[in-house]
């Protein structure tokens, strides 16, 4: 994801953070009284303040974003995972960045954005498909990527943020807690590769990097040898989505739905345009009424999208179970 230009009330003012040198002189300087504190205390137990492991993962909502990101961002970095329920690479992503975030011990913590119930954070983060990533340091927002990334991208973009937030502002994160209850158990031992984790984790990359059309030749290169290979079928849906709608004029598509209610083409925009914006409901509803109001051809080109959105959000989401039925009710 390319940077963009944050415009959210109450991020912190960085003009008076100090030159890189000073910043990390002073978190050189926190690290070793924290051991000197330490090794006073003979290891006997976490020293004052220390959090619990389970403290580094939370839900954060907009009421809570000022305290619990913005101030929070000044002690350590916050890394925001904007998800939702059905959301099906949110699902592989968030396990991930949880994980590595325990892992990191104290250096990093994780927000977790739940966009259905957030939507005013969606807006001002200007997020177009989810899952996205973001990082708020010092009050400063940086995009980080958006989809899922291979698990190695992932650990080198948090080490990188983790430098930054010690060498650019001093900020060298919680002490941890390691003997606290709710402690994360080991990690499993990772599966071996599939035959497809390759083309699987080019598409990703290839998502990254705006290559849309690339990301779409992936994915259709797995299915061509497993046509019911889930991931990428699921991955397919998503790219093409998003290479439909990344050069509309939003305005214009949704001015050209509301002037011309029975015109498929128009209504087939704007509902691409409602799901990468998380209206999941609205996409459906607007493509049912679609389908009551069309016939021949164009009901059959309007119905074939809503089965196509419906690959996008997953066939187990309650929303796509509600859409079938009333889709069911039109048809027959």
């Amino acid at each position: 994801m390319q940077p963009r230009n944050m415009s959210m009330s109450g991020v912190v003012d960085l003009a008076a953070v100090k030159a890189a040198g000073e910043a990390k002189a002073k978190a050189e300087q926190a690290r070793a009284e924290a051991a000197r504190q330490a090794a006073q205390g003979g290891g006997a137990g976490p020293a004052a303040g220390a959090v619990p492991p389970s403290a580094l993962v939370f839900d954060v909502d907009e009421a809570g974003f000022e305290s619990d990101v913005l101030q929070l961002s000044a002690e350590v970095p916050v890394v925001l995972d904007f998800w939702a329920e059905w959301c099906q690479p949110c699902k592989q992503l968030s396990p991930l960045l949880e994980r590595l975030t325990v892992e990191a011990n104290g250096r990093l913590v994780l927000a977790k954005v739940d966009v259905d119930a957030n939507q005013m954070l969606m807006q001002q983060f200007q997020i177009q498909g989810i899952p996205a990533v973001f990082a708020v340091v010092a009050g400063q927002v940086l995009p980080l990527f958006q989809g899922v990334a291979p698990e190695q991208q992932i650990r080198d973009t948090l080490a990188q943020l983790v430098q930054v937030a010690e060498e650019r502002f001093g900020i060298i994160g919680l002490e941890v807690d390691a003997n606290a209850e709710g402690a994360a158990p080991a990690a499993p031992a990772e599966a071996p590769a599939g035959p497809h984790d390759a083309l699987l984790e080019a598409a990703v990359v290839a998502l990254d990097a705006g290559d849309l059309g690339g990301a779409v030749q992936a994915y259709k290169n797995v299915l061509a040898d497993d046509p019911g290979n889930t991931e990428a079928k699921l991955g397919l849906a998503q790219a093409e989505l998003l290479a439909r709608v990344q050069h509309m004029n939003p305005q214009e598509v949704r001015a050209a739905a509301a002037e011309n209610p029975r015109d498929p083409a128009a209504q087939i925009a704007a509902a691409d345009l409602d799901l990468v914006g998380g209206h999941v409901e609205d996409a459906f509803g607007r493509l049912v009424d679609t389908v009551r109001v069309t016939f021949g051809d164009d009901r059959d080109a309007v119905r074939l999208r809503l089965l196509e959105l419906f690959e996008v959000i997953g066939a187990d989401d309650p929303r796509v179970t509600a859409a079938r039925t009333a889709l069911a009710r039109v048809l027959f």
